[in-house]
């Protein structure tokens, strides 16, 4: 098993990057936090500072298994600028890699025509911005690669769903019920 990368970037929502962080470190999977913003130290949209593991430029991502992108403002609007890591979204979407963005951050996937037929959500006045996607009120969609969650409210699941990918059903349930959830 390679790596689950989370892209942080100023402003990213916390509990939408953190949560995903903290339930897939309770699942022995390999997480790492990437910065965008040329250093590492992060400053979330509620002004949480939060320390990158890695900075993008460091990394070649050779070894990704998910790309994971948080919402939040601005964050969402730095993911979506940042050039390299479009590139890396392109690139890795064209070997199937499963990618998963939560709140506002499915908007990104679907400027670049990532999410075209698939089922999909967001956070609440975004929907314009999956082109091509059947748009649902599901707490998380997972369509073949692609998991797109609606925001804070559910983090949780996103995360969850995320477990269930690479070690099922029953590893998600475990930890679901390890933090009280449902």
């Amino acid at each position: 098993m390679g790596k689950i990368y989370v892209f942080l970037a100023d402003g990213f929502e916390e509990i939408e990057g953190l949560t995903v962080v903290d339930l897939t470190r309770r699942a022995a999977l390999d997480v790492v936090t990437v910065s965008i913003m040329g250093r590492k130290e992060i400053a979330g949209a509620h002004r949480i500072m939060v320390q990158a593991d890695e900075l993008f430029e460091n990394l070649d991502f050779e070894d990704a298994d998910m790309l994971v992108l948080p919402g939040g403002m601005p964050g969402t609007l730095y993911l979506g600028k940042h050039a390299g890591l479009q590139k890396l979204l392109e690139t890795k979407m064209k070997e199937n890699c499963p990618i998963s963005a939560i709140c506002a951050a499915p908007s990104i996937l679907g400027d670049m025509g990532i999410l075209e037929g698939k089922r999909a959500v967001c956070y609440p006045g975004f929907e314009e911005r999956l082109k091509g996607a059947v748009v649902t009120q599901n707490p998380v969609e997972v369509d073949g690669n692609i998991t797109t969650s609606r925001g804070m409210g559910t983090a949780i699941a996103f995360g969850l769903a995320i477990i269930a990918r690479f070690k099922g059903d029953e590893e998600a349930d475990r930890i679901g019920k390890s933090v009280i959830w449902g």
